[in-house]
């Protein structure tokens, strides 16, 4: 089988602000890049400025046809595509007729126009078992791949980043695919050595609520009160759901009721559970500090587990360096003081599933209210195509 040299010129699609590239620069040199996001596209561009960074959506056909002469242009035979998961995520609603699902189809036209020797797809772990519709069909994600890349070996790996010397449990689809000319792109061979909780943050001192020690991005986030005395009586792996007296309940007695994987400390001689976006709370998945045993009885370290990890830290401290380049100081004042309200705004809503119910209802309420007095008047236009939300052309929106 023929063999390709090292390193590869590749594409990276979705690219956000580049993590990925950070890891297989000593395999693959990142030539063209595609970013929806503006800021995260400026951030790549501070990072990576060799390479040639395209912003804007992939769906609009002069970003894509930029992307593609780029790429040929370069001679890429690498493309890297980390499309949106939230359709497909168990973390998420998992709508079968999300619209992101389908910018897997995206990533194949770049794949057959670029022709590249080696492609990876990276996402959620039911991402080949999701179905997209496809030339007026639903197909199977999985199916799709190697019914459209038959010039290609389509390799669908399930791996655990557990199993690769990270100490958190995070399963991805991984699809590796290879020219049929090449040698067959195979999974990873797993470590021997499995990283613990314990492995990667005894070391660190205990830390309470809002406190702070003298190591580099080592702070324990604000917890209320009640949060606090919960955690404090809950034993390291369990949920405070278990305790018999100190358990979670709202300001009138009443227990609150939740799942066993909430108000939870996890262990310490095992991997971390996946952590969430929404992980600054103690009421979300799986992510309180796994604590110490004190001699009254309780247990340290009364807040939630964030891991920082070397290359969030290199990535955190060139975003410090690239504001105080872009921006001036009351500026970007601003802009961290944003970010702190726009965090905590975030993991409050993150953590209020009752609060979001009812403000959802609320506004389809209140859209409802307005829209059914001009029902007589609103039509949907009459293309020469069906649109997405009426079958028939023309016909009255309620």
């Amino acid at each position: 089988m023929k063999r390709i040299k090292l390193p590869l010129k590749g594409l990276s699609l979705f690219a956000n602000v580049g993590i990925a590239e950070a890891y297989i620069k000593k395999y693959v040199h990142i030539k063209v890049a595609n970013e929806l996001v503006e800021k995260r596209a400026k951030f790549y561009s501070e990072l990576y400025p060799s390479t040639n960074m395209i912003c804007g959506n992939i769906l609009d056909n002069t970003i894509f046809d930029k992307i593609i002469r780029s790429s040929l242009r370069e001679k890429c035979n690498f493309i890297m595509a980390t499309p949106p998961c939230q359709g497909m995520s168990i973390a998420g609603k998992m709508e079968q007729d999300d619209p992101r699902n389908s910018l897997i189809i995206k990533v194949v036209e770049a794949i057959k126009l670029v022709k590249p020797k080696y492609f990876l797809i990276e996402n959620v772990q039911k991402m080949p078992k999701t179905y997209i519709k496809f030339k007026g069909k639903k197909i199977k994600i999985s199916d799709f791949l190697i019914n459209e890349l038959s010039d290609y070996n389509v390799n669908f790996c399930l791996l655990d980043a557990a199993d690769f010397g990270t100490p958190q449990t995070r399963k991805r689809s991984i699809t590796l695919g290879s020219a049929i000319n090449l040698k067959v792109w195979n999974e990873p061979i797993k470590s021997n050595k499995v990283i613990s909780v314990r492995d990667a943050i005894s070391h660190l001192p205990s830390l309470e609520s809002n406190e702070k020690s003298r190591i580099k991005y080592h702070s324990a986030k604000k917890q209320n009160d009640r949060h606090i005395l919960w955690l404090k009586n809950t034993p390291t792996g369990k949920t405070a759901f278990e305790n018999k007296i100190h358990f979670p309940k709202k300001s009138d007695g009443t227990k609150i009721k939740g799942f066993k994987t909430t108000y939870k400390r996890i262990e310490w001689d095992k991997p971390a559970p996946t952590i969430t976006m929404c992980n600054g709370a103690i009421s979300s998945q799986n992510n309180g500090h796994p604590g110490r045993l004190k001699e009254n009885g309780e247990y340290s370290d009364s807040f939630v587990y964030e891991m920082l990890l070397l290359d969030e830290e290199r990535h955190a401290s060139l975003a410090d360096g690239f504001l105080e380049r872009i921006a001036s100081p009351q500026r970007r004042k601003w802009l961290r003081m944003r970010y702190k309200v726009g965090n905590k705004f975030r993991h409050f809503w993150g953590s209020q599933r009752v609060v979001r119910s009812f403000v959802d209802k609320f506004i389809s309420a209140i859209v409802i209210a307005l829209i059914v007095p001009f029902r007589g008047v609103l039509r949907f236009p009459a293309t020469k195509h069906q649109n997405l939300i009426c079958k028939q052309n023309g016909k009255f929106l309620l």
